[in-house]
């Protein structure tokens, strides 16, 4: 009966973190669209769903600890558990890097991200590093972890290209300095996210093997 009304729980969680990862893709795809647009509305709507993001990563803490304390999880569970509270700082911060984009599209004056097409593709690309991790986690799929730890080679290459090319742009048009810095500054909060979906992939794999990062088993 007690394990019953374990996995019950556990589903729940599971709930609340496909929960939370929706959020998540929902603002970086709410900075895209404003980036690509040059709507300050559009980036307005970002920090309410930030605040919910917030919100969110307080009711899955209080879930984990109250499964850490009135259960009795074996070893994979409690894996499991601890791998959501270190996934969900990590959700936390994806929303709040999200909001940083957001407010320097604010900077922008309707301007839009279109002079770096990279940009909008290190959007699409994190997005999907966030989507897959969060599945991964659900489905406890380590290859499919893999997948996105691989993928962060990719942002990482297209934020090489970005900075080329903004730099590029300093040098033939000064004017456009300040612009430019904007543009690198948001490329650099996408590639963090894109950090932040590996760290979730990588407490995936902890999850499943009970290794973490080529740690000692556990």
């Amino acid at each position: 009966m007690m394990r019953s009304r374990f996995d019950e729980q556990l589903t729940l969680l599971n709930r609340e973190l496909i929960a939370m990862g929706a959020l998540c893709e929902e603002v970086i795809a709410l900075d895209a669209q404003s980036l690509l647009t040059g709507s300050r509305d559009i980036a307005a709507r970002v920090a309410p769903l930030d605040a919910e993001i917030d919100e969110k990563e307080r009711q899955i803490e209080t879930l984990c600890l109250k499964l850490l304390l009135h259960q009795q999880p074996v070893a994979r569970d409690l894996r499991q558990i601890s791998a959501a509270l270190k996934m969900i700082t990590d959700m936390e911060r994806i929303g709040d890097q999200a909001a940083d984009i957001a407010e320097i599209i604010g900077y922008l004056h309707g301007r839009t991200g279109g002079d770096d097409v990279h940009i909008n593709d290190m959007a699409r690309a994190t997005m999907a590093m966030v989507t897959g991790s969060v599945e991964a986690f659900v489905q406890q799929d380590v290859a499919a972890a893999r997948q996105v730890v691989e993928k962060d080679d990719v942002v990482d290459d297209l934020f090489d290209r970005v900075k080329t090319s903004l730099i590029a742009m300093i040098a033939s048009q000064p004017q456009e300095g300040g612009y430019a810095l904007d543009l690198l500054m948001i490329a650099k909060y996408f590639e963090r996210i894109g950090d932040h979906a590996v760290n979730i992939a990588e407490w995936v794999e902890f999850a499943v093997t009970g290794v973490h990062k080529g740690a000692a088993e556990l």
